[in-house]
């Protein structure tokens, strides 16, 4: 997440929410701090039974399960100590019923369940010590994409998040960002066609096209020109690269804030028309008016609409991905986005919420009506003129 709603603890709340199930499924993979809990009790439970019951013979094999079981959920060092310890009560009980069982086979059996554990509990570690890395590696290339957006960049208020359907890899085609231009605040959202490392590297070309041509460029005919070849230059790099390689698309929105402080140029390329909240309601901005990024040369499109529409100052613009409007429930149905946005206007104080009110408010309604599970990738990005009397940074 990113935006000047970044740590707020509401939108927190809705993200653990949301990727609940996976974090839950990573914890119970790594064991985290409680894993050693599932091996004891294991082990008290199985020596209980075996005292009360008092039957000769009973127990000592389920004990060999104790270290299997620390393998899966422990460190090799626990995996080690509770093998010990479940040999040492294997062998207490039969030492205080000698018998048949008291044979090296079986001494030699459970010695060798106990390194068997233990080589299995340091490869689940060191395997999950590369997917950390790995994380830790794909993170990175995705902060290059969706950057942090400090409050009040470009002169304007704004608050974005990027819910993952994958919280374990992260890789999706979604991007935003906001920047601060000679020429105002320039806004731009977007979806990748894809998954993976290929989407993520095509959002990396569209969106550095954008940052290039965005600050440089005053015309946005201009800007959207150049993020249309920067796409197409990078769909010609990867299919010289792998012959069979298909090229992709990208939907996406552009929003330059005019100096009027009344109106913004607009640009869709194949999107989904961001809503316009504000005292006058909700109001949908055009959608679809031009091709999606990469199809300019299939469609022959030769000019790019760009609309000029009004923006007062305590509206604010709420962009999203395909992933929150076709958030599904239980039964199938999407997320309701426009009755939402009436109703959270119709709310007490939603008129004049900020970015990031609103976009905590949305986090947490797209949670409960997911149930915590989304089938693809969220981002949602906010953003209003800053309120008069604010000091707007500089640009660089």
């Amino acid at each position: 997440m990113s935006g000047s709603s970044a740590g707020a603890p509401g939108e927190r709340s809705a993200f653990r929410r949301l990727t609940g199930r996976h974090a839950s499924r990573l914890r119970l993979l790594r064991g985290d701090r409680w894993g050693w809990l599932v091996p004891t009790v294991f082990l008290v439970v199985v020596v209980a039974v075996r005292y009360w019951r008092d039957v000769p013979g009973s127990g000592e094999d389920w004990l060999l399960m104790v270290p299997l079981l620390a393998a899966a959920l422990c460190s090799p060092w626990a995996t080690a100590v509770f093998g010990g310890l479940a040999l040492v009560a294997s062998r207490l009980f039969i030492m205080a019923e000698p018998g048949p069982n008291l044979r090296l086979e079986r001494l030699a059996l459970g010695v060798s369940v106990i390194l068997l554990a233990v080589v299995v509990s340091f490869l689940r570690s060191r395997n999950l010590s590369d997917l950390a890395r790995l994380q830790n590696a794909l993170l990175t290339a995705r902060e290059v994409v969706v950057r942090p957006i400090p409050p009040g960049w470009g002169g304007v208020d704004s608050s974005a998040a990027y819910v993952p359907a994958d919280a374990g890899s992260r890789m999706g085609g979604d991007f935003f960002d906001v920047l601060s231009t000679p020429y105002g605040a320039r806004v731009t959202l977007g979806d990748v066609q894809g998954k993976g490392l290929a989407a993520l590297s095509t959002a990396g070309a569209v969106v550095g096209a954008f940052r290039e041509a965005g600050y440089h460029e005053q015309d946005m005919a201009v800007v959207a020109a150049r993020m249309e070849d920067g796409l197409r230059r990078h769909n010609a790099l990867l299919a010289a690269a792998d012959p069979g390689h298909e090229p992709r698309l990208a939907t996406a929105v552009v929003i330059a804030f005019r100096a009027d402080g009344t109106h913004v140029d607009f640009v869709n390329f194949g999107h989904e028309g961001p809503l316009v909240l504000g005292p006058r309601g909700v109001r949908r901005l055009p959608e679809e008016q031009n091709p999606p990024l990469g199809l300019a040369e299939l469609t022959g499109a030769r000019r790019t609409q760009i609309n000029r529409v009004p923006l007062d100052p305590g509206e604010t613009v709420l962009l999203v991905t395909d992933g929150v409007t076709e958030a599904r429930d239980r039964s199938g149905a999407f997320f309701p986005l426009v009755p939402w946005a009436q109703s959270f206007l119709g709310t007490g104080g939603g008129r004049s919420a900020k970015p990031d009110t609103l976009l905590n408010a949305l986090m947490q309604a797209l949670a409960g009506h997911t149930a915590g599970h989304l089938r693809d990738d969220a981002t949602l990005l906010a953003v209003r003129r800053t309120v008069p009397g604010t000091p707007a940074p500089r640009h660089p």
